[in-house]
């Protein structure tokens, strides 16, 4: 039965004729097939690991770490900014996301002189405006765009603040030192917007209160009307207008009843941390990765091995768990191309951040270093992962 669901899949995969080999140098992150990864770099408080795997037939994850200034002010906040934005429907609205979310950020920032909470809500709110508005633009050409969409993580380490804000149901897993075991535990520190969750159903039923259908049970799954497992997100404009849940727009995402109010929302959940000195690492990741590893299984696995290439790690045992479901090998799992890859996993972006406390204590007269990373690059061609790195 194995050696039949092989071959059909051999059969459904051609090589992209964009074939990938190691780069000499870890300077923009290396390629190896769907895989992209930065193994160590420096950020202002420390060292961080980063690694993309694409699943699907044009990638819908979306990634990046800015380390330097958060605004354009001379004196203004400095700090690192890490985003994680995995789309759904597309990759029209991540690409966008990672293209404005932390240019608007760094706007606010510059207004208010400062890093806030408030700054990342306006940042969201701008970048969800943003892509109404490409959306109404687009509609009468591309009607598809309204259903496209993206969850939103976002960390901000800015001083010895830590800011988490999020959509949908990427997560954020700080590793902490508990100083009397010498033992690392897990801590998630963002909240999510899965409907799967009980909490987060009954919520969504709470606001819409005259809507029994508001969550139904497809195959096995809680999805939004039906249709989505997230109630927050960027864009997915066809559930939040009623203007744009209309003939041309594919039947299958239009509703039979009309709605008033929006039925999804893009209002981040947004958590401030007090970094301490036994807060070791953050990792970052699309829910890709928290399909096969639990918190503790990852934050054991950066604890137990070596920095470097502490993402790509993360990102390899997830594609093993997700081989061993399916009864396969790994290396069989490798083999397949994107698009008959999602059949197995999703897109999984992960970004692990460590923290060096004496860097944190010093972040009053720390200026560098400076950098723009972006697994899965905003301009790369449609078939392939492209980095983007701004030296």
């Amino acid at each position: 039965m194995f050696a039949k669901l092989m071959n059909i899949l051999k059969a459904c995969w051609q090589p992209s004729s964009n074939s990938y080999a190691h780069t000499s140098s870890d300077l923009v992150g290396r390629q190896d097939g769907l895989l992209w990864y930065k193994d160590c770099g420096q950020h202002v408080y420390g060292e961080f690991s980063m690694a993309v795997v694409q699943a699907n037939n044009l990638l819908e994850d979306q990634s990046q770490i800015e380390s330097g200034p958060l605004s354009s002010l001379e004196f203004g906040p400095y700090g690192t900014f890490v985003g994680v934005y995995d789309g759904h429907g597309g990759p029209e609205t991540s690409r966008y996301v990672n293209e404005h979310l932390f240019q608007h950020l760094k706007r606010f920032a510059s207004e208010q002189q400062s890093m806030s909470a408030d700054v990342i809500r306006k940042a969201y709110q701008a970048t969800e405006e943003g892509f109404i508005s490409l959306v109404t633009k687009q509609w009468p050409v591309k009607p598809q765009i309204a259903s496209v969409g993206s969850c939103c993580l976002v960390g901000v380490i800015c001083g010895d603040m830590l800011y988490i804000a999020n959509l949908g149901d990427s997560r954020v897993v700080l590793g902490r030192l508990v100083k009397a075991t010498r033992e690392v535990l897990a801590v998630q520190l963002s909240a999510e917007h899965n409907v799967g969750i009980e909490s987060v159903r009954k919520e969504l039923q709470s606001i819409h209160p005259d809507d029994r259908q508001i969550v139904l049970l497809k195959h096995n799954v809680w999805r939004v009307k039906g249709l989505i497992q997230v109630c927050r997100s960027i864009g997915d404009v066809y559930l939040k207008k009623a203007e744009f849940n209309r003939e041309p727009l594919h039947v299958k995402f239009r509703l039979r009843e009309p709605f008033k109010k929006p039925i999804l929302s893009s209002e981040p959940s947004i958590t401030v941390h007090s970094l301490q000195p036994q807060d070791q690492f953050l990792i970052f990741a699309s829910d890709g990765l928290w399909e096969h590893l639990s918190n503790q299984e990852a934050v054991d696995i950066v604890q137990n091995n070596p920095r470097s290439g502490s993402a790509r790690r993360l990102v390899k045992i997830a594609l093993q768990e997700a081989a061993k479901k399916r009864e396969m090998r790994y290396s069989d799992l490798t083999k397949i191309g994107r698009g008959v890859r999602r059949h197995f996993h999703d897109d999984i972006t992960v970004i692990v951040v460590f923290l060096d406390n004496n860097l944190i204590s010093r972040a009053s007269s720390l200026r560098g270093p400076t950098l723009s990373v972006r697994g899965g690059g905003i301009n790369a061609p449609s078939n392939s992962l492209t980095p983007y790195t701004t030296p």
